[in-house]
């Protein structure tokens, strides 16, 4: 995972950090994606996914029907998602953590 950045405000002459809010990539099931399509898009878009973790998340998309594959800032976020989406596979919409 990553390390969720912070912002710094200032209140009357106090420091405050607060962390930015994580979003939450989750992969749908379909009927036309193979199980071979959606482990290589998650290796290929999710940085740091190995095969055996792939596979893990791929049978529980198949079996419950979706997996949570990703969380971290929405920047990075919504990059991960747009790529899973235009490789075709099925994408909840992003939601905070």
């Amino acid at each position: 995972m990553t390390v969720t950045p912070t912002v710094t405000k200032e209140k009357a002459g106090q420091t405050i950090k607060q962390h930015y809010p994580n979003y939450k990539i989750i992969v749908l099931n379909d009927d036309f994606n193979t199980f071979p399509h959606v482990i290589e898009c998650l290796m290929k878009y999710i940085p740091g996914m190995d095969g055996d973790r792939a596979r893990e998340l791929t049978d529980q998309i198949h079996y419950e029907g979706q997996a949570l594959v990703w969380v971290g800032p929405q920047e990075q976020a919504e990059l991960y998602h747009q790529q899973l989406k235009r490789a075709g596979l099925t994408m909840a919409p992003l939601e905070q953590a």
